[in-house]
This record gives structure tokens, sequence and C-alpha cells, in this order.
């Protein structure tokens, strides 16, 4: 019986000169994805922004930003050849490990309703719904909803 092998991964801290890359994986991802400004800004403003590569190759990446004691991911995205590779569990673990030393009790998100692959891993890690917001994202035919998750880290020790 052979052992299977992950792929190394290397996870390093978001710079300028990654940003056309992760514009690449966000532009393939999305319809309306985030702009080169917001990824530059969110570098600038010292947001917890680390991009995972493979072999040189960016696979995914995450925003992570700290408000006194609760995080709030702006972003986590995979590339999409790379998805269901495990990649977005290690992204996602990566994040509140980074929330949790920040000292954050908690970590929120918004998630489209719609992205179900997204919902589906945020709910295998005990995020739960605590609200709406109405019409928050513009989608092909008007607007769509977002659905606020929280994930109360705490949990992830008991």
């Amino acid at each position: 019986m052979s052992a299977v092998l992950l792929p190394a991964i290397e996870g390093l801290p978001m710079r300028l000169d990654d940003v056309d890359e992760v514009l690449a994986i966000e532009e393939d991802l999305y319809p309306f994805p985030w702009t080169r400004g917001n990824f530059v800004d969110s570098i600038a403003s010292g947001y917890s922004a680390w991009g995972y590569r493979v072999d040189g190759e960016l696979v995914g990446y995450f925003v992570l930003m700290m408000a006194v004691d609760e995080a709030h991911l702006l972003n986590i995205s995979v590339a999409a050849q790379r998805q269901r590779m495990g990649f977005g569990a290690r992204l996602l673990n990566h994040a509140r490990q980074g929330a949790r030393q920040a000292g954050a009790t908690s970590l929120l998100l918004e998630v489209r309703p719609s992205n179900e692959k997204a919902l589906a891993l945020y709910r295998r890690f005990g995020f739960r719904q605590i609200g709406v917001r109405r019409a928050y994202y513009p989608a092909a035919q008007g607007r769509e909803d977002a659905l606020v998750l929280k994930h109360v880290l705490a949990e992830d020790s008991a």
C-alpha cells in the first residue's frame, strides 16, 4: 500500500507583487470580482493577507481584517482548477489560527446563498448563520443577499 502525498504548500504574506496573480484567480472565479484597489488597500492597511503556493503556483489566498476581539474574513478563494483538493480548508484553518493569535474570539464572514460549495465548507467548520445583509452583492439580475456567518473560535479547542 502506498501513501498518498499531499502537495507541499507554502503560505506567504501577500505582497503587492502578488496582486496580478491574485486578480487573475479572482477574475476567473467571480462575475463581480474584487478590484486591484481592494487588494492593494488591504495590504496597505495591514490586513492579514496570505497567498498559498504549490511549486510556485498561486492556488489560493485570503484577506482577514481584525477589529478588537473579532476577525472578519473579507475574501477567501481557491483557483478553479485547484478546488476540491483541500486548499480551501487549509486556508480557512490558517485564517482561524491567525484570528485566534491576534486575540479574536470570533470570526465573521459574508457569503452568497448561491455559493453552495463555500457554504458547505463553512458549515463543516462550525460557522452558523447570524444574519442576512439584504441586496449586499451585485448580481446578474440586480442584487443578491449575503448570509452573515459567525464562528466562535473558542469552540475550536472544545
